[in-house]
């Protein structure tokens, strides 16, 4: 078994996208220790039951204290309040990423609480079902499936690098685009049934 690419990751919100990010995570070995954290006690002990990490908090600053990648996946609304609760604990040269839909509002709303030193990449996996919570999650969920990163003017190239092999471990293709970009093709994207 090869080595882990992250000694710890860190699940910040564990639906579909976050429970399936677990399961993936254990099955191709990307992460010694696997944190959860989610507001709702319910869906932290079904998460429990489920076994999909190795820690389970209520408190999203415990889960991300040492992690080495952050993966914040809560409704695009809330991304700003979980930044500034969980900057205080972030380590020093971790990767904090999102998982939202519309990119320049988390940036918006993220950014400004990222502390010095840590590597903030916005992303996006094009990839879902109607279903939610943390039953719904499945490991194959990312494959061949885009995931799409919006990276800031000042990231750093090999956490871009190690961010983009993570989820091609994932089973992902990657693609980086601005963050309007991004906005404007997806909301093309998004009302083309619509529209057809």
């Amino acid at each position: 078994m090869s080595e882990p690419m992250f000694k710890k990751i860190a699940l910040v919100g564990i639906g579909l996208i976050g429970s399936s990010l677990a399961r993936v995570a254990r099955r191709e070995n990307l992460a010694r220790h696997i944190a959860i954290s989610t507001r709702s006690r319910a869906t932290l002990e079904r998460a429990e039951e489920l076994d999909l990490g190795d820690s389970y908090s209520l408190d999203p600053k415990e889960a991300v204290e040492g992690a080495d990648l952050v993966i914040v996946s809560v409704p695009v609304g809330a991304s700003g309040a979980v930044a500034e609760e969980i900057a205080p604990a972030l380590k020093k040269g971790a990767i904090l990423t999102d998982v939202g839909s519309t990119k320049a509002s988390v940036i918006a709303q993220m950014q400004p609480f990222v502390p010095e030193g840590v590597h903030f990449i916005p992303g996006h996996p094009l990839a879902g079902t109607e279903k939610s919570g943390p039953d719904a999650g499945f490991a194959d969920l990312f494959r061949n499936r885009w995931c799409i990163f919006t990276p800031l003017p000042d990231t750093d190239p090999d956490a871009l690098e190690k961010l983009s092999e993570f989820w091609r471990r994932c089973g992902s293709n990657i693609d980086t685009m601005d963050p309007q970009h991004h906005d404007m093709t997806l909301a093309i994207v998004s009302h083309l049934p619509h529209i057809i």
